[in-house]
Formats: structure tokens, C-alpha cells, sequence
């Protein structure tokens, strides 16, 4: 990913928290895809062991190669982040596990979320700003908010893919029992 397509907001983590959170997912994805055991990693920064939510998504020669999260911080940030990275590369169901061949080109993004508001009126949602969450029933979807910049939508067409990410018709986001949440993330 090119830094001009980095949107998001800072959520407190200095550049070495956040280089140890890509050191932690590169260094998982190779082992794994070269059949070595992971090593424990060894984290002194606070903010790291908060409760966060987060999302991996891998790019290979700059499509889509894995993408997989947490909304919300179930455990450590460090922790989700090797759960994460180790998902994207190996269990995304839309794609084949990495292969060792695949690690040169591959391209590792890390989003870090604030917590899930929900609210009654889109016009609160800034597209390239908010990632958005939709839930109606049992079905359930996000977009996260660089998806809309990279991919030029506006507002209407965020929620529109979000509903049929969800697996809902592209219009349910108008529905009075589909609940809309929006989000932020630091994206590195």
C-alpha cells in the first residue's frame, strides 16, 4: 500500500509500538508458510496489552490477498494481531492459504479500531474517515474506512457494499431494524 492511500486517526501508538506490531505479523506469516514454529514475542509497551481491536489484510502485488479482525478487543493487542495476521495469511475463506513463495510480495496492513458507535443518521459517517458495521438480524458486515478511499465510493456506495458484505440487498442500510456503526482505525 502506498502511504497516500493511509487514511485513519491516531490512536496513541508511537512508531516503535506499531513496528512491533508488523514485526509480530511478518514474522508469524513466514514462519508458518515456511513450516517453523512461532516464537514468543516478548512485549514491554502497555498500549500494546490493552484490549483493542484490530484487522490484518494482506495485499499481494496490490490486490487483495487476506483480510480478517476483530471488531472489538477480546484480549491483548499484541495477541489479536498474531490471531489476525495468522487468519488473513492461512484461513480467509475467499483465498488459498500464503505459500512461501508468495512472502516477498506480500504487503501487510494493520488497523487498530476504536470502539463501535452506532447511530440513526448517516450523514455522521466521513467516508475515509469511519469504517463502518452493519447488522441486521443475523447477518452482519464491515467495510473498513480505507476501503472507500481506495475504491472512490461515496457515502451511499460505502453502505450499499457494507449491506451486500453482510450479505443483505445493497438498500438494507435504509431499513428501520438494520442497525449502522461506525468506527475509526489507526492504519500503518
Amino acid at each position: 500500500m502506498t502511504e497516500e492511500k493511509k487514511v485513519g486517526v491516531d490512536l496513541g501508538l508511537n512508531e516503535e509500538e506499531k513496528k512491533t506490531l508488523h514485526h509480530i505479523a511478518k514474522t508469524l506469516i513466514e514462519n508458518k508458510a515456511k513450516g517453523k514454529a512461532v516464537p514468543e514475542f516478548s512485549i514491554a509497551s502497555s498500549r500494546l496489552k490493552e484490549n483493542r481491536g484490530a484487522f490484518v489484510s494482506l495485499h499481494r502485488r496490490g490486490q487483495l490477498r487476506g483480510c480478517i479482525g476483530n471488531i472489538e478487543g477480546r484480549g491483548p493487542l499484541h495477541k489479536t494481531i498474531e490471531e489476525m495476521a495468522e487468519a488473513a495469511a492461512f484461513r480467509d475463506p475467499r483465498f488459498t492459504a500464503v505459500t512461501e513463495k508468495e512472502l516477498s510480495d506480500l504487503d501487510i496492513e494493520i488497523s487498530v479500531l476504536t470502539p463501535l458507535r452506532k447511530i440513526i443518521d448517516v450523514s455522521e459517517i466521513e467516508v475515509g474517515k469511519h469504517g463502518i458495521y452493519i447488522k441486521k438480524g443475523w447477518l452482519s458486515g464491515l467495510l473498513l474506512p480505507q476501503v472507500a478511499t481506495e475504491y472512490g465510493m461515496d457515502r451511499e456506495t460505502f453502505l450499499e457494499h457494507t449491506c451486500m458484505k453482510a450479505g443483505l440487498s445493497a438498500k438494507s442500510w435504509k431499513d428501520e431494524d438494520t442497525e449502522i456503526y461506525i468506527f475509526s482505525a489507526d492504519i500503518f
